[in-house]
């Protein structure tokens, strides 16, 4: 169980989106100057795109090309480049476009489902959205990609295994009810050459983050049912699987605070479609803490370089739509509250 946590760990929170019609998923450069985020902005396409913050004049550039679906991006933490997952290659990606468009206007409410897009691939560009490069290019769900601090390596997730390799019957059958039970880590040279799979379970393990000083890859492993998920780290060659919770919930979106002691991330444990973010210490000594108390969703969390303040995603808004959320963060009470002080 996780422990009831107290007020205090993030004071002076306000919300820093709005202009779009939901935003969220904000990751820092390395010297926190840079914020890249993904958002949906009223226009031609319903879905998602990737944009990059100047944090010094609040100048913001679109990353990627604007046609299709995109995901999970990141800043190189010392070149100009971004790296981002997109659909834009996908022939049929303006037709689907218009699709959704339609849909959403037809007023039908559908159930909130993540896309395993096969044509999802892991690009970079540079900070003017240009000299985008294909670093996957395979056929499959290849998407949540971050480089290493050092930036020679980038840990992604990807189900490409189910089209290029021959499958079980038991495998196949869970592919064609699931796409994501074939979801794995792997790793691979910032190039996208060497890519090695570090995960072999018939479950989706997806979400890796490199820890500060580079040396493990936390993610989060779902349930075999794909209704609960796990905090896991591993060495960056797939030794040393350790689980860090045991909620029994829906734990995910994992990220190290910059001093290595604790991992923070959302889970559903007060209820279904409350989320949550949970600190764990990164050798599970002690229960994870709850950090937010408010209805709805919070998720998404990552620190800002120096570790002094958080940024989350969050629908605590008038409308109900997720968007950026900033605010100090309590590093003191943290340690506290995990016994690491």
């Amino acid at each position: 169980m996780a422990q009831a946590g107290a007020a205090g760990f993030i004071t002076d929170a306000k919300q820093v989106s709005g202009q779009e019609v939901r935003s969220g998923e904000g990751y820092y450069r390395a010297d926190g100057n840079w914020l890249v985020y993904q958002a949906e902005v009223a226009g031609e396409n319903p879905f998602y795109q990737i944009y990059l913050k100047n944090l010094a004049n609040e100048n913001v550039q679109q990353i990627s090309p604007g046609i299709g679906k995109t995901t999970c991006s990141w800043v190189h933490p010392s070149q100009e480049k971004v790296l981002f997952s997109s659909t834009h290659d996908d022939p049929e990606a303006k037709a689907k476009m218009v699709a959704e468009i339609e849909q959403r206007k037809s007023g039908q409410r559908r159930a909130y489902a993540w896309d395993y897009d096969e044509f999802y691939d892991i690009y970079e560009a540079d900070f003017e959205g240009k000299n985008i490069k294909n670093l996957t290019n395979t056929k499959g769900y290849d998407a949540e990609a971050s480089w290493s601090p050092d930036g020679k390596l980038i840990a992604f997730a990807s189900n490409r295994r189910a089209y290029s390799e021959p499958l079980t019957e038991e495998e196949t059958a869970l592919f064609n009810n699931n796409p994501s039970s074939l979801i794995d880590i792997y790793i691979m040279d910032a190039d996208g050459s060497n890519v090695k799979r570090l995960t072999h379970t018939n479950r989706y393990d997806g979400g890796p983050f490199f820890s500060p000083d580079g040396k493990r890859i936390v993610w989060r492993r779902f349930s075999e049912n794909g209704q609960e998920a796990e905090i896991f780290t591993m060495n960056i060659d797939g030794s040393d699987q350790k689980q860090l919770t045991r909620l029994n919930k829906m734990s995910w979106a994992p990220f190290y605070h910059p001093s290595n002691q604790y991992i923070i991330f959302a889970a559903n444990v007060e209820g279904h479609r409350n989320f949550e973010l949970y600190v764990v210490d990164v050798d599970s000594k002690k229960e994870p803490v709850r950090v937010t108390e408010e209805e709805g969703f919070d998720g998404l969390p990552v620190f800002t370089p120096d570790g002094q303040y958080i940024t989350w995603t969050s629908d605590r808004t008038p409308d109900k739509k997720g968007h950026l959320f900033h605010g100090k963060w309590n590093h003191e009470k943290a340690l506290e509250s995990l016994g690491l002080k």
